[in-house]
């Protein structure tokens, strides 16, 4: 609440709504006692999950630009400002913001090698045409692609896809910058990448056809090399080490690439079994995080399949 109130940007043009999906916490208490100091809470009859409770906040707000921040994300002074100023354009439908990690001190840590890599493509993708998913943490739209959000469904992706119906594009702010602490428990990544990709398989089974080329352009091709054709990495990776398995007696080079993958296999088994001191270490963190993702991509394909999805979570302690 502290950081909210020390935007800085025009009180009469600035409404701060606050979402409780039926918490059970004081937090709906502590929002409350900000009442005299123009924030808003918003709670939920019957808890429906993330995309439900911000529903709910839209219809509050009632602005034409909205401006969400999960709880967990601090802002600068600047952030909103510098946010909104791209609607100018009159083709933005949707602004993402970048990730920036913190620890546990409230200092500024190395990000990830993912996450380094998704910011890259998305600041790639913006220039070239359109974004293909923006950082649910801290993100802005137009009040008319904040529509159809299913419960099972990303507030995120699902503004992005809306905004590609409506012929705007989706860009990324480089000044806008949202800080969150790292999860306490890496391992505990695993359970939200699932959760991410079964909700993320869901749109995009529903939007097959912004995959079409002819109608699309550009944007059809950064959807499936971005989403789709990394989803199917794990499968990929199945068949690449079947083949080198039966392979491997024709040649050394098939034993080199054999070893390789099983070391970096291996390593990831040390990973999750390891303490703080080796889960830190880039040599056992990079692989193992890629390792991972992907599993859980593959976890999260199968539970897609059998009909699972997900709209209620706790979220990971930080």
């Amino acid at each position: 609440m502290e950081n909210t109130l020390k935007l800085a940007y025009p009180v009469s043009r600035l409404k701060v709504v606050v979402a409780s999906d039926c918490l059970s916490d004081r937090t709906d208490e502590i929002v409350k006692s900000y009442g005299d100091r123009g924030i808003q809470l918003v709670r939920a009859s019957v808890r429906k999950g993330k995309e439900a409770a911000q529903k709910l906040a839209v219809e509050v707000a009632k602005r034409e630009i909205l401006v969400f921040s999960d709880v967990a994300t601090i802002l600068t002074e600047k952030a909103v400002s510098d946010i909104v100023r791209n609607f100018s354009d009159p083709t933005v439908g949707c602004v993402s913001s970048i990730d920036r990690f913190m620890d546990k001190d409230g200092k500024l840590s190395g990000e990830g090698a993912y996450v380094r890599y998704e910011m890259w493509l998305r600041s790639l993708e913006s220039q070239v045409h359109s974004l293909v998913g923006l950082s649910g943490s801290f993100f802005a739209a137009r009040r008319a692609v904040c529509q159809a959000w299913g419960a099972d469904l990303q507030s995120d992706f699902k503004t992005l896809i809306n905004s590609t119906k409506l012929g705007l594009l989706g860009v990324i702010d480089p000044l806008s910058i949202g800080y969150y602490q790292n999860i306490s428990d890496e391992r505990k990544e695993f359970e939200r990448k699932v959760r991410a990709v079964v909700r993320g398989i869901a749109i995009l089974m529903r939007s097959w056809y912004l995959l079409n080329p002819f109608k699309f352009g550009l944007f059809a091709w950064e959807l499936f090399s971005h989403k789709l054709c990394r989803w199917l990495v794990p499968f990929a990776l199945c068949m690449a080490f079947v083949s080198n398995v039966l392979l491997v007696a024709r040649s050394e080079w098939y034993v080199a690439t054999l070893v390789l993958q099983a070391t970096m296999y291996l390593i990831s088994l040390v990973w999750l079994f390891s303490d703080d001191a080796v889960r830190s270490n880039p040599f056992f963190k990079i692989p193992s995080f890629f390792v991972l993702a992907n599993v859980s991509i593959m976890i999260a394909c199968v539970r897609y399949l059998r009909g699972e999805r997900i709209t209620l979570w706790n979220p990971s302690s930080r």
